[in-house]
């Protein structure tokens, strides 16, 4: 079996990801729901792909909705539950994408959906940027709570990702009266204009948008499997991070310029990407021996996803901001920015606000969601099913090591590498029509994110689905798909 925070070829794939106490096991797995019947099986495949009913919806959404919305594959959800997902049509599928890592608790968990409809029937909406919403503070502490940084830290609730980073990046520049921030190749922090501006997962998401917030600076991160230095871990002693203090440091900017530096622990649309042993600890010091602020953003990677609360708890560093948002309220919008309560004591009233943010339907299913990650034994679950899915997709590479380029991830975040793109939407395709949801991530991976309430049956399953996906894919080259 591959040990969480390696890869299928054996090279490194965390950064130092030990794994932590079990907190339980398991009590609120995927097939009980009224509407699904137990004998039916899963997935189960009824008509046409899409079928009648699905393409009444398609056509209608091309008529009406914005042709910026990209869409993986002619998916028309209609109900869920766990990791269970029904299409319009009454097809059934195994979804191992989860809303793009959102549904954390899985489809329609019944505490989420129980504290949901209490907090409706007592109170849609007040702001808080203006008024003292009793749960804002609520979801606000129980989110402190979890914080993986040390000392007394401050909450501010957004609605999206996207948000918690421009957030972050207002209060950055405000705290250290610095202009300049640094993030990643291979980054995806959201679409919004500052965001965007630190995004750099895709050419295509700045094109036609420039010019993009100014003082923003890019550096290449430990992508071990196609290093953007060609070089080659151990020995490369964390070039990338050198990199900084290298190129950046020396040619673009005073480091006593540089407010922040923004990272995923684990790149998430950028291909699933783990950075090796060691990377963010060389990354925190960077930080600390000049002075930037470490903002760690924990999107998707955060709230369990990889057998921790939080990814960089796996490699023991301490970020100044913390950022989430996806799977916090297990699919209604709510995020986050975490900082040290020093940071956020640095700004005056009226700095920064949201009409929205915090809502308190949202921050219902929020709370709910914190406790069932914390009660119910789903980060022992992460990395159990992590395993177990790693192990099989390292099978499924040996067998096809020239379609397989790469097996990587730490709990249910979990990427495979092909060589090209054509080659991962091949497979994403091939997987779809057999009733398993993935999804493509970087230049030519599919990932695999289920919800954290997954079970071995269904991971067994999936990988039953991926590796024949992956062996039509093989037979044709990509050419029959």
């Amino acid at each position: 079996m591959i040990p969480a925070g390696t890869t299928a070829s054996g090279s490194s794939g965390g950064a130092g990801f030990a794994p932590p106490e079990d907190r339980g096991a398991v009590t609120a797995l995927s097939e009980d729901h009224p509407w699904l019947d137990p004998a039916r099986p899963v997935p189960e495949i009824r008509t046409e792909l899409p079928g009648p009913q699905a393409r009444v919806v398609l056509d209608r959404d091309q008529r009406i909705t914005s042709r910026s919305l990209p869409r993986a594959y002619p998916l028309v959800p209609g109900r869920g539950t766990g990791a269970v997902l029904e299409d319009v049509d009454g097809n059934l599928f195994l979804d191992f994408n989860a809303g793009i890592a959102v549904c954390s608790t899985g489809h329609a968990h019944p505490r989420v959906v129980e504290a949901v409809r209490r907090q409706a029937g007592a109170l849609l909406h007040y702001s808080a940027s203006d008024f003292y919403l009793p749960i804002y503070s609520e979801m606000a502490e129980a989110l402190a709570a979890t914080a993986p940084m040390p000392g007394p830290v401050r909450v501010f609730l957004t609605n999206s990702g996207t948000e918690a980073v421009e957030g972050a990046l207002k209060l950055a520049r405000a705290a250290t009266g610095r202009q300049y921030v640094i993030a990643f190749h291979g980054a995806f922090h959201g679409r919004s204009y500052g965001s965007v501006s630190l995004t750099a997962s895709k050419a295509k998401y700045h094109a036609g948008f420039g010019p993009l917030l100014p003082g923003v600076l890019h550096a290449p991160y430990a992508y071990c499997h196609r290093c953007p230095l060609n070089l080659t871990f151990p020995a490369c002693d964390h070039a990338t991070v050198d990199a900084i203090e290298q190129v950046l440091f020396r040619y673009q900017v005073e480091p006593s310029e540089v407010a922040a530096v923004f990272v995923e622990p684990v790149q998430g649309e950028g291909g699933y990407v783990v950075p090796p042993p060691g990377w963010l600890e060389k990354l925190g010091a960077l930080c600390r021996r000049h002075g930037i602020l470490l903002v760690a953003d924990e999107v998707q990677s955060g709230m369990g996803r990889t057998g921790r609360m939080w990814a960089v708890e796996h490699a023991g560093v301490e970020p100044d901001v913390l950022l989430t948002a996806k799977g916090l309220a297990s699919g209604l919008p709510l995020g986050a920015f975490v900082a040290r309560a020093e940071l956020m004591e640095r700004w005056p009233p009226g700095a920064h606000g949201s009409t929205y943010g915090g809502s308190p339907v949202p921050c219902a299913a929020g709370l709910a969601t914190l406790a069932v990650l914390g009660e119910e034994g789903l980060l022992g679950n992460a990395r159990e099913q992590g395993a177990l899915l790693l192990d099989g997709l390292a099978r499924i590479k040996a067998r096809v090591p020239w379609l397989v380029e790469d097996v990587r991830g730490v709990g249910l975040m979990i990427g495979v590498e092909f060589p090209d793109a054509a080659l991962a939407e091949a497979v994403q395709l091939a997987a779809f029509r057999r009733g398993l949801l993935v999804l493509e991530a970087g230049e030519s991976a599919v990932r695999l994110s289920p919800p954290l309430v997954v079970t071995a049956g269904q991971c067994e399953t999936a990988l039953s689905l991926f590796g024949a996906a992956v062996d039509e894919v093989a037979a044709t080259d990509g050419t029959g798909v």
